[in-house]
């Protein structure tokens, strides 16, 4: 119990009873497996201790929430990856091993991070901008093919620097309001 309260704030406390039930000391509240894989996911830091002996469990919680996913879901370990870590319990490198997978997942994660920062500048700040510039096209297309005297915005340069972006569409919709008006009266 003295171990429980000299934990960090943040940490969540999970003990686990002998009936097999985890209890959330933050929330007050009975959870699952499940409930800890969804925290896992969420960044949650959390420690599951043995309700009667205190003993930290975490490691082998995690082993079974792993074992579940693996049984019930989409496999991710691979069986000669499996076979490879098998193999390596008794090692003289066992102590080694540790270390360098979560290196591995580290150098993942941040390649991972790099990838998704790559396709986000690829695309722009905003994903959404190649679309609004091919629905500015379209709709030039179709303004040009319906509006008498259409065909001269056609000689304007399609694609203005990136500054001018605002200033192109404010003097587009100028124009087009002209055109409005004219065939209004």
């Amino acid at each position: 119990m003295a171990e429980a309260a000299s934990h960090d704030d943040k940490t969540v406390i999970i003990k686990k009873y002998a009936n097999r039930r985890l209890y959330n000391t933050q929330s007050s509240s009975y959870i699952t497996l499940d409930h800890l894989a969804k925290m896992t996911r969420e960044g949650v830091d959390y420690k599951v201790l043995d309700a009667k002996s205190g003993t930290d469990i975490t490691h082998t919680i995690l082993t079974q929430i792993i074992m579940e996913e693996e049984s019930n879901g989409e496999q991710m370990l691979p069986v000669n990856f499996l076979r490879e870590l098998i193999s390596m319990y008794g090692n003289s490198m066992q102590s080694l091993i540790p270390h360098y997978l979560e290196a591995s997942m580290e150098n993942f994660r941040a390649n991972q991070t790099k990838l998704h920062k790559a396709f986000e500048d690829s695309l722009g700040n905003n994903p959404l901008a190649k679309l609004a510039e091919q629905n500015m096209a379209m709709f030039k297309a179709a303004a040009a093919a319906f509006m008498p005297g259409g065909e001269k915005n056609e000689s304007k340069p399609a694609a203005p620097a990136e500054g001018d972006d605002l200033s192109a569409l404010r003097d587009q919709m100028a124009e087009i309001q002209k055109r409005l008006d004219a065939l209004g009266k």
